[in-house]
């Protein structure tokens, strides 16, 4: 597996004994207990794999439009949250001098994310509330 390659097993090995002692009724509430960790790597591809990583595409701006503020603020997190683990695995990939497999998918994660903002920013700025213009705007300028 290729965390195991990376880091060894001791790592995880130690983060999911953390984890199950003080997750344990969380996990049967929830389902399985993940390690934090493997959110920041692609856990069930096999690197040795011939088959070519296929990434879907960027959001258009017009699909964007019809997503509530709840809608794009939850797609802005899981957009962040893919971004950090591709970045994680190129620059890991990167330090073993490997070939990151896909590098097409962080430009469209950062356009998607880039085309969320401007969508932000056009209804901050049809707000007719001046106040609530100026909270929207600096609400977006943090993200």
């Amino acid at each position: 597996m290729f965390l195991t390659r990376v880091f060894g097993r001791r790592l995880f090995a130690t983060a999911r004994s953390e984890a199950s002692d003080a997750g344990a009724a969380a996990a049967s509430t929830f389902g399985t207990a993940r390690n934090p960790f493997e959110e920041f790597f692609e856990t069930d591809r096999n690197p040795e794999e011939e088959k070519p990583v296929v990434n879907g595409r960027s959001w258009k701006a017009s699909e964007l439009h019809l997503k509530s503020w709840d809608d794009l603020h939850k797609l802005w997190y899981v957009l962040l949250k893919e971004k950090n683990m591709l970045m994680t695995q190129r620059q890991m990939l990167h330090a073993q001098n490997l070939r990151f497999p896909n590098p097409e998918g962080l430009p469209k994660v950062r356009k998607s994310m880039c085309r969320i903002k401007h969508v932000l920013t056009e209804r901050a700025i049809d707000d007719p509330d001046p106040r609530r213009t100026a909270e929207m705007k600096r609400m977006i300028n943090v993200l």
